[in-house]
C-alpha cells in the first residue's frame, strides 16, 4: 500500500533513493525553494511519466521528455499542498502501469512515452456503470493523412472556436477567427519522404471586426521552427472560400504543423479544411462521412448511423456527447438505421435512446413519439417526455427482439407531428442494464450572455455525465505568472463519477474556492445605466425608502464620468458636484456604491500626461468607444498596468472613502493583456480583487480571447476566475427567451466552473420588449415580464437590478407588478442571511449557491431533464421561476424524491417522486421548502 503523503513530509528512505519497485520509482521531491511548491513524496515515476495521487478522485499525469518536471503551483493549480494524504496501490502489468485508489484506476503503457488517446486511461464507476475513458484524447494534436483533406474544425484549436454561421463550408463547421496573436490550429502528420511539399488552406476572408477587407496573413510552422508567411487574399463574402497555399520542408516521418496568427500577422479569417500534398497536386476533396456501428453494450452517437430524410449531424445545442447530435427528425421520412454488432444471442433486449424535447418552433411544448424497428419487425413506439429546452436531455429505454451478432435499429417517426426531437446517443443493452450516461458535459460556461437571445452556446467544464474530466494545465503559467521552465503535458484526472459533489470540493481545493462576497453583495443592486446627477440619486434613495423597497448597492453607470462619459477618469462635476459628501452620503444611507469602468483613455483626458508617463509611454493610441484619440492599455505589461491602476485612485479626491467596487465592463475597447499562460480577465480580475476585496467584472478570457461574448473556451480554461470574481454576465437581451435561458445557465456556469457569484441583469439591458417609460428618454419592460424577472433575481446569486435606459424600479410599474416587485424585493433582503450562508457553503465545499437537479439527484434521469427549469437555491429550496407571458401562469414542476415540498406562498405540500403542474399569479412563484 502507498500513500500520498501530507504536505511538505519528508521522503522515506526508498523514496528518496529512487528505488524501482515492479518497473515504477517512487519519485524523490526537489530540493525545497522559498517560491516553489514541493512534489509529493508519494509521486510516481515511470520514465518521463509522473503521477500525483490528490485524492481517491483526482490524480495528477505529467509528462516531460526531459523528466524535469514543474513543482511549483501555477496560476491554476495553486491548492495541491492542500489534500489529504490518500491511499493507493500500483503494479506493473502486462508492460502496463495502474494505479488504484479504490474509486479510479489510472492506467498507463510504460515506455509510450506522451501522453495519448491509447496509452492512459482512467476506469470509474458512475452508478451501477463502469466506466472507461481515455483523458487526453482530444488534447493533442489529431493525425491527419498526407494528400487528404483534414477539417479545421476537428484539429486542435487554441483560440479559434467552431462555427457554422456562413455557408459552403464542409464537415461540421469551420475553424472561426484567430482574432488574437497566438491563435493556431494543430495538426500531426507522417510525411511518407523528404522534400517540399504543399500546405493548402480553404478559407474564407471579407470585411473583419477591425472595419478592413485586405490580404491577411498567418503563420505556418514545422515542429515550433520560426515559420513562413500563409498570405490569404480577400474573398467576395464570408460565404465565400479560397485557397491559400505555402510551402513546407519536410522530412520522412512525424511532424506537428500549426497554422498561427503570430505576433506580426494580421488574423481575422476562417478556415475551413487544408490538405498537405505534392506541389502542384489539386486540393482535395472532402471524404464523406461513412455509417458507423454500435457494438452492444456501448454509446453510440446517432448522428454517425445511416441518415435518410432530411435526418442530419448538428451542433447548435449544448449538452450532447461527441461532436453533436442528430436533427432533421421532422416528418415519416426522416430516419436514422444504426447497425447494432456483437448481440450476445438473440433474445430481448433494450434501446437507449437520449433525446432532447425541447418547444419547437410556435408549437407548444408537448410529449413526443419515436418508431424504433429491429430488423423487419413491427415498429415499437418510445414515449419522450418534454425535457426543460434543447440543451438539457433525458434518457428512456425501449424494448426490442434482437438476433444473435449484427442487427439494424431504425428510429423513425411514426407521423410527420410525432418527431421533432433531438437524439444525442443510442445504446442496445441486456434487459436488466442500468442507463448508460454519455461523456456529455453539464453545465458550461461563457464569458459573456452579450446580445444573446434565447439559447446560449456554452463551453464545457468540469462536470461530465459520465463522472470524468481532464484539467489540461500544460498551458497555464506559473502562480508568478512566469512562464513554466519547460514545456510539458500537465493534466488532473478527475474520476467523481456521479459524486459531482466531490468534483466540485476536489475542483476549489486544487485551484481555490469560490470567492465569498461581503453579506451587503447578496443584497439588492441597482445599477440602471441612466444619466443621473447627485441629487437625482438622491431623490431616488429616498423614493424607494418611502415606498418600502430596500436597497443594498447603488452603481453609478458610466454617465458620471469626465471629460468623456465613456472613459473619463474623473467624476463629472456637473453630475456629482461633491464626490467625497457622496460617498458619504451614501455610506449613511447604509449603501455600498460602485463606478462603471472602460478600460480605456482619451489623449485629452487631464489624467493622460500622468498616465502615459507611469507607463513609460508605452500607451497605444487605437480607435475604441471613446473615439479616435483614445488609448488603451496592456495589462501584462507592469507599467501600464501600474498606470491603469492608479487612475482609479486619482478620481476621488485624497483622503477621501470611495465606491466599495469597480465595476470593469471590458466590452469594446482593445486593451489586452499580453501574459502568456494568464487569461488576461484572471489577470486584471485579480487585480481588482486585490485592490477592493473581489472583481465585478466578465470571466473566463479577454476581449481577445473568448470575445465579447464568445462560447469559445481559452486554452487555460476558467479556473483561476473563481477565486476573484463576481462574474458580470453582460449586456442581456430584455426578452422572454432570455430569462428562460438564464434559469438553467447560471446553476450551469456554477457547476461547470465552480464560480457561485453569477450576475445577471435583472429585467435585461436592453433590446426585446420595450414600452415608453416613465423617465425622459427610457423605457420599461412589459409588467409581467419585469414582475417574473424581479421574482427571478430574488432567487440568483446576485440581484441586481439593471438596464439600458429602461425602467427597472417597482414603482414605474402598474399596480400588480408593483407589489409583486416589492414583495419580492423585500423576500430578497429576508433570504439575505440565507444567501451568504450558502455562499459560505460554496467557498467551504464548492458547492454552488444555485445548484442544477442533478447535483444533488444524479441518479434521476428527471433531475438532468429539467435543468433548464427549476434548481436549488441553496440546500433546502426548490426553485422553478415563470417564463412565460401572463398574468397567471402554470409551470410543470418536478419534486425529487426522497422528500416532500412544500410551497412558501400557498403552505401547500407535494410529495418527492411527482410532477406537478404549478399555477401562480404575478404575487407569487414555485418556491418549495424541502422536508
Amino acid at each position: 500500500m502507498l500513500y500520498r503523503n501530507s504536505p511538505h513530509r519528508r521522503a522515506t528512505a526508498a523514496a528518496a533513493a529512487g528505488i524501482l519497485i515492479t518497473g515504477l520509482a517512487l519519485a524523490p521531491s526537489a530540493p525545497a525553494q522559498a517560491s516553489r511548491h514541493k512534489a509529493q513524496d508519494g509521486a510516481v515515476r515511470s520514465g518521463d511519466a509522473r503521477f500525483e495521487v490528490l485524492s481517491p478522485t483526482l490524480i495528477r499525469t505529467e509528462y516531460q521528455k526531459d523528466g524535469k518536471f514543474t513543482d511549483a503551483a501555477t496560476f491554476n493549480a495553486i491548492g495541491r499542498d492542500d489534500f489529504p494524504r490518500t491511499r493507493f496501490t500500483t503494479h506493473v502489468d502486462h508492460g502496463w502501469l495502474t494505479i488504484d485508489t479504490g474509486a479510479m484506476t489510472v492506467r498507463y503503457q510504460v515506455g509510450s512515452g506522451a501522453f495519448t488517446a491509447d496509452n492512459l486511461t482512467v476506469q470509474l464507476k458512475a452508478g451501477k456503470q463502469t466506466v472507461q475513458g481515455r483523458p487526453w484524447a482530444g488534447h493533442t494534436a489529431p493525425a491527419c493523412v498526407f494528400g487528404a483533406l483534414c477539417e479545421a474544425e476537428s484539429l486542435q484549436l487554441n483560440g479559434p472556436g467552431v462555427a457554422t454561421d456562413h455557408q459552403g463550408h464542409t464537415g461540421r463547421g469551420f475553424a472561426a477567427g484567430f482574432a488574437s496573436a497566438g491563435d493556431s490550429v494543430t495538426f500531426a502528420l507522417d510525411a511518407p519522404a523528404a522534400g517540399t511539399k504543399q500546405l493548402t488552406v480553404r478559407y474564407a476572408n471579407s470585411t473583419g471586426g477591425d472595419g478592413q477587407n485586405v490580404a491577411r496573413t498567418l503563420t505556418v510552422r514545422v515542429d515550433g521552427d520560426a515559420g513562413r508567411t500563409l498570405t490569404l487574399p480577400p474573398t467576395t463574402n464570408w460565404d465565400t472560400w479560397g485557397l491559400a497555399s505555402v510551402p513546407v520542408d519536410l522530412t520522412a516521418g512525424r511532424h506537428e504543423i500549426s497554422v498561427v496568427r503570430g505576433p506580426d500577422d494580421s488574423g481575422n479569417v476562417n478556415i475551413d479544411s487544408l490538405a498537405v500534398v505534392n506541389p502542384g497536386d489539386p486540393f482535395p476533396a472532402p471524404t464523406p462521412p461513412q455509417p458507423q456501428p454500435i457494438r452492444f453494450g456501448t454509446l453510440g452517437e446517432a448522428e454517425t448511423g445511416a441518415l435518410t430524410g432530411g435526418a442530419r449531424p448538428a451542433n447548435d445545442h449544448n449538452g450532447a456527447s461527441g461532436t453533436g447530435f442528430l436533427a432533421g427528425l421532422e416528418n415519416t421520412s426522416a430516419a436514422v438505421a444504426l447497425t447494432v454488432t456483437d448481440v450476445p444471442s438473440a433474445g430481448d433486449y433494450r434501446v437507449q435512446i437520449r433525446y432532447a424535447n425541447g418547444q419547437a418552433g410556435s408549437q407548444p411544448s408537448q410529449a413526443r413519439t419515436m418508431s424504433v424497428t429491429a430488423g423487419t419487425a413491427a415498429p415499437v413506439t418510445a414515449a419522450l417526455p418534454p425535457t426543460s429546452g434543447w440543451d438539457y436531455w433525458n434518457t428512456v429505454s425501449v424494448p426490442v427482439r434482437l438476433d444473435r451478432g449484427t442487427n439494424t435499429v431504425t428510429l423513425g417517426c411514426p407521423t410527420d407531428a410525432s418527431c421533432n426531437v433531438n437524439v444525442d446517443t443510442v445504446a442496445v443493452t441486456g434487459k436488466d442494464s442500468p442507463l448508460l450516461a454519455p461523456h456529455a458535459p453539464l453545465g458550461g460556461y461563457r464569458r459573456g450572455l452579450d446580445g444573446v437571445t434565447g439559447s446560449a452556446l456554452t463551453a464545457p467544464g468540469l462536470l461530465y455525465q459520465d463522472g470524468w474530466y481532464l484539467l489540461d494545465d500544460s498551458a497555464s503559467a506559473l502562480r508568478t505568472t512566469k512562464p513554466r521552465p519547460h514545456p510539458e503535458q500537465d493534466g488532473y484526472v478527475f474520476a467523481y463519477g456521479q459524486d459531482f459533489t466531490r468534483g466540485l470540493k476536489d475542483l476549489s481545493t486544487l485551484t481555490g474556492p469560490t470567492k465569498l462576497l461581503p453579506q451587503w453583495a447578496y443584497g439588492v443592486w441597482y445599477s440602471e445605466y441612466y444619466d443621473r446627477t447627485a441629487t437625482e440619486f438622491q431623490d431616488l434613495v429616498a423614493r424607494a425608502k418611502a415606498e418600502g423597497v430596500p436597497l443594498d448597492v447603488l452603481v453609478l453607470d458610466t454617465d458620471v464620468k469626465a471629460p468623456d462619459k465613456w472613459n473619463g477618469w474623473s467624476i463629472d462635476p456637473t453630475r456629482i458636484p461633491d464626490p467625497k459628501a457622496f460617498f458619504a452620503w451614501a455610506k449613511k444611507q447604509g449603501l455600498h456604491t460602485g463606478i462603471n469602468i472602460h478600460p480605456s483613455i482619451l489623449g485629452s483626458d487631464p489624467t493622460f500626461a500622468q498616465a502615459q508617463a507611469t507607463a513609460k509611454g508605452k500607451l497605444q493610441r487605437v480607435g475604441c468607444n471613446g473615439g479616435p484619440d483614445c488609448y488603451t492599455f496592456d495589462f501584462g505589461d507592469p507599467d501600464q498596468l501600474k498606470a491603469y491602476m492608479q487612475l482609479h485612485d486619482g478620481m476621488l479626491p485624497k483622503g477621501s472613502k470611495g465606491p466599495d467596487l469597480w465595476w470593469l465592463d471590458w466590452c469594446c475597447d482593445n486593451t489586452k493583456s499580453s501574459l502568456a499562460g494568464v487569461t488576461g480577465d484572471a489577470w486584471i480580475n485579480q487585480q481588482y480583487a486585490d485592490k477592493t476585496g473581489f472583481a465585478f467584472s466578465r470571466a473566463y478570457g479577454s476581449l481577445q480571447a473568448g470575445g465579447y461574448s464568445s462560447p469559445t473556451p481559452v486554452s487555460t480554461g476558467p479556473w483561476a476566475d473563481k477565486r476573484t470574481t463576481l462574474h458580470f454576465t453582460g449586456d442581456t437581451t430584455s426578452d422572454w427567451s432570455t430569462l428562460q435561458m438564464e434559469v438553467g445557465y447560471t446553476p450551469g456556469e456554477s457547476a461547470a466552473t465552480g464560480l457561485a457569484a453569477v450576475s445577471h441583469d435583472i429585467g435585461g439591458h436592453t433590446g426585446g420588449l420595450q414600452e415608453p417609460g416613465t423617465e425622459p428618454g427610457s423605457t420599461k419592460l412589459p409588467d409581467d415580464l419585469y414582475a417574473r424577472w424581479v421574482q427571478f433575481g430574488t432567487f440568483q446569486p446576485i440581484d441586481r437590478l439593471h438596464s439600458n435606459h429602461s425602467d427597472r424600479l417597482p414603482w414605474q410599474y402598474g399596480p400588480a407588478a408593483n407589489a409583486s416587485a416589492k414583495k419580492f424585493l423585500n423576500l430578497r433582503k429576508e433570504l439575505q442571511p440565507y444567501t451568504y450562508a450558502a455562499a459560505k457553503e460554496a467557498t467551504r465545499t464548492g458547492m454552488p449557491i444555485v445548484r442544477s437537479m442533478y447535483l444533488a439527484y444524479p441518479n434521476e434521469q428527471a433531475a438532468y431533464a429539467t435543468a433548464g427549469s427549476q434548481y436549488l437555491y441553496g440546500p433546502d429550496y426548490l426553485v422553478a421561476p415563470v417564463t412565460t407571458p401572463g398574468d397567471t401562469a402554470t409551470t410543470s414542476v418536478w419534486f425529487p424524491p426522497g422528500n416532500s415540498w412544500t410551497d412558501i406562498f400557498t403552505g401547500k405540500t407535494y410529495r418527492g417522486g411527482t410532477t406537478q403542474n404549478i399555477t401562480t399569479t404575478l404575487d407569487t412563484m414555485p418556491v418549495f421548502k424541502k422536508h
